[in-house]
């Protein structure tokens, strides 16, 4: 398994984490709530999985992004 998968799993497995956490912790299970507690996960997740990654390619864990070299066909 490469690391971009690894942390992709890990970004996963804290969010539902986050959302199962935060749906205890508030004690309502209304619909309004689990939507929003679910929304709100899901950006921190993302979040976390941005920041983990930045962090990752700055320590040289994940190889810093190369873009491909634009094609330089002319027609």
């Amino acid at each position: 398994m490469n690391p971009a998968t690894s942390l992709k799993l890990g970004a996963s497995a804290f969010t539902a984490l986050w959302i199962g956490w935060m749906l205890w912790w508030s004690g309502s299970f209304d619909r309004v709530t689990i939507i929003m507690l679910a929304s709100c996960g899901a950006a921190a997740g993302y979040g976390w999985y941005r920041a983990m990654r930045w962090q990752f390619q700055r320590s040289g864990l994940l190889p810093r992004n190369q873009h491909p070299a634009k094609p330089t066909t002319k027609r």
